[in-house]
């Protein structure tokens, strides 16, 4: 059985998980605010590709009206490099500016469909699904230079209050890393 994704129109599912520094980061918390939720982790290379420009981004929308939420959804005992200390450091070495969560049954990303990373998913104030797509189209394979051109053309329309995107391109990334027999398509 496939994995179903959020479709665009969709509302965001509600969660509560830690942030590095131990304490809970609810999404109603953001009530009223657009929300970013990315699912990423520390081991891909997709993410690795992107993060320095990934925190650049970050840095460029604080103090903007946008709320930005990263999510480690992967199996900490199958992929050690992605475990809460290990998601600190990449916090210090990269300085994220935004909270970067633990989902320790992977509840959430079953909630969300993600289905690799990085994936991004885009909500509005009322938390309605306006952009489910890549960063950009740099890859680790390719000589494009990350810059965060869709999700930024995306979050400035929905800043703007102009309509989605038309079109979206897809995340590529790594799959996932399920828990054995927490996979969702069991």
């Amino acid at each position: 059985m496939p994995i179903v994704t959020m479709e665009l129109g969709n509302w965001a599912p509600n969660f509560s998980a830690p942030n590095i520094d131990g304490r809970a980061v609810k999404l109603e918390d953001y009530s009223g605010k657009p929300v970013l939720v990315m699912f990423i982790c520390n081991h891909c290379p997709f993410v690795q590709h992107i993060r320095e420009a990934l925190s650049t981004f970050a840095r460029d929308y604080e103090g903007k009206d946008l709320v930005i939420i990263a999510i480690n959804s992967n199996d900490v005992e199958a992929y050690p490099d992605d475990s809460p200390e290990k998601m600190i450091e990449e916090v210090e070495t990269f300085s994220y500016c935004f909270p970067y969560l633990f989902d320790e049954d992977q509840s959430i990303a079953k909630a969300y469909g993600a289905m690799c990373t990085p994936d991004f998913f885009l909500f509005d104030r009322n938390k309605v699904l306006v952009y489910h797509g890549q960063f950009d189209k740099s890859r680790p394979t390719n000589d494009i230079e990350p810059n965060g051109e869709d999700l930024r053309a995306a979050v400035d329309a929905l800043l703007a209050e102009k309509a989605p995107l038309e079109n979206q391109a897809m995340s590529i990334g790594c799959g996932i890393k399920w828990i054995a027999g927490n996979e969702p398509w069991k």
